[in-house]
């Protein structure tokens, strides 16, 4: 199973999101301090969640970087998260 793959289960078994998209930005990172040729190091998580409600967005922030612990603290060298309650995502 991919990072990326492990990425969303996770978050789909913890969230349950009404929409979830990542993107691996690991080739745009090619050289830079981080990169270790995995081609599974930076990532872009967009992710909509009832569970982001009632919550403001150094929460949300903390929330996922719970679930995602052990890939931020042994997988993952950059991870970038835009976090955003239903009424946000569609009103956008």
């Amino acid at each position: 199973m991919s990072l990326a793959e492990q990425i969303k289960q996770k978050l789909e078994d913890a969230l349950a999101p009404e929409f979830l998209e990542i993107i691996n930005e690991s080739d745009m990172h090619k050289g830079h301090a981080g990169h270790d040729g995995s081609g599974e190091s930076h990532y872009r998580l967009k992710i909509v969640s009832h569970e982001f409600t009632t919550c403001g967005r150094i929460e949300r922030q903390r929330m996922v970087y719970k679930i995602l612990d052990h890939e931020i603290k042994e997988l993952i060298h950059a991870l970038s998260i835009e976090a955003l309650a239903p009424d946000e995502f569609y009103s956008l």
